[in-house]
């Protein structure tokens, strides 16, 4: 006998988060997310002032089978016109009736929400946050803020009655297997663009509240025309830069500068999740805090998170720039490889850049979406 109930105790929350560490606790790709990030983000993120969202588990001879989120997300139907709801944080076991069963009870919420329009996911909240199911590249980890599930779960949500909305595409480079042509012309290329007073330069952590402030401004316009894009309050852009500022890099968090104003910028991560998937069930205490202090020096692997530049400075040179910068310091960092990602697949210009620099699309991510 199934049995779904919505998550409203600590005790209910701590078995939402938890779930995915029983269901793959034999695989040897997972990586568990940190309890207490976790916990944060479904309770306390910005986010929550003027969305809404829901967890449900179903349970199964007392233990838990599934669990889903559905969740309202007001800024995208009012930025994108529309009357949509989302579901993230879906996992389940390979069990037809148990997704079926976490599908409708989400989409019944969204439902007496007045939602009307197309049910999408899986998002953990909005593409601005880890999103997408993994439909492609099962043979290794994910990197940090990157999903991961079984290959199971795409069976589940198309026997569910859902269709591709559209595929993200991660690209991979091994080692030193890449086209070093942004590298060879930095010097030349960072010139030309001092003559148009634009500058390259890292991040400037003591004086982040200021420089967040600058680069909410490029992020919000740099990709307003992605599909499925949001822009991001100032509340929830500052949540997102503080906890990026904890594992920022100088060699890799960069901006370009014109007499001022901040008109792009480049963010590279160390691949914390190799840390992380050594932190049995995401418990920072007792011992995963000093695996997460004194681990960062063996992390062979980064993440190209975002690169992204203003309207009328694109096509200037910058982006050759900053992405020649991260690979010069990957590079002398002695790095193993990297992943930058996701790009949407219809977004050619990138892609055909990206596979000139001879990256490899490794992973596919994909959105789902079905009329509620």
């Amino acid at each position: 006998m199934k049995k779904i109930i919505p998550v409203v105790s600590k005790k209910e929350l701590a078995a939402f988060i938890d779930f995915p560490h029983d269901l793959y606790k034999d695989d040897p790709y997972y990586v568990p997310e940190l309890f207490i990030a976790q916990r944060d983000l479904l309770t306390k993120h910005p986010f929550h002032k003027h969305n809404k969202l829901q967890g449900f588990l179903v349970y199964q001879e007392g233990k838990v089978t599934g669990r889903i989120a559905a969740i309202l997300n007001n800024a995208h139907n009012e930025y994108n016109k529309a009357n949509d709801g989302f579901f993230g944080f879906f996992d389940c076991i390979n069990d037809q009736e148990t997704a079926d069963l976490l599908f409708k009870v989400a989409a019944d919420w969204l439902k007496d929400k007045g939602v009307t329009g197309r049910f999408l996911g899986p998002v953990n909240f909005s593409t601005n946050e880890p999103c997408g199911l993994l439909v492609k590249g099962f043979d290794s980890s994910p990197v940090l803020m990157q999903t991961y599930n079984f290959p199971y779960y795409a069976d589940l949500i198309d026997k569910a009655g859902f269709d591709k909305d559209v595929d993200l595409i991660a690209w991979h480079w091994d080692g030193n297997n890449y086209d070093d042509k942004s590298v060879r012309l930095l010097n030349a290329l960072q010139e030309r663009l001092k003559r148009n007073n634009i500058v390259i330069r890292k991040i400037n952590v003591k004086n982040f509240k200021e420089e967040t402030a600058k680069l909410r401004e490029v992020y919000n316009s740099a990709w307003d025309q992605n599909t499925g894009f949001v822009p991001l309050t100032d509340d929830e852009f500052n949540y997102l830069a503080n906890d990026l500022k904890l594992i920022l890099d100088g060699d890799f968090a960069l901006v370009a500068e014109q007499e001022g104003k901040i008109v792009a910028f480049g963010l590279a991560l160390l691949n914390y999740n190799e840390i992380f998937k050594t932190i049995k069930r995401g418990r920072l205490l007792p011992t995963g805090i000093f695996k997460l202090l004194f681990g960062k020096k063996k992390i062979q692997s980064l993440r190209i998170y975002a690169l992204g530049v203003i309207d009328g400075y694109r096509k200037m040179g910058i982006e050759a720039v900053l992405y020649g910068t991260i690979i010069k310091n990957y590079t002398a960092r002695g790095l193993k490889w990297a992943e930058a990602g996701w790009t949407l697949e219809n977004n050619t210009m990138i892609n055909e850049a990206i596979i000139a620099i001879k990256g490899n699309p490794y992973k596919t991510y994909r959105l789902y979406q079905k009329q509620i």
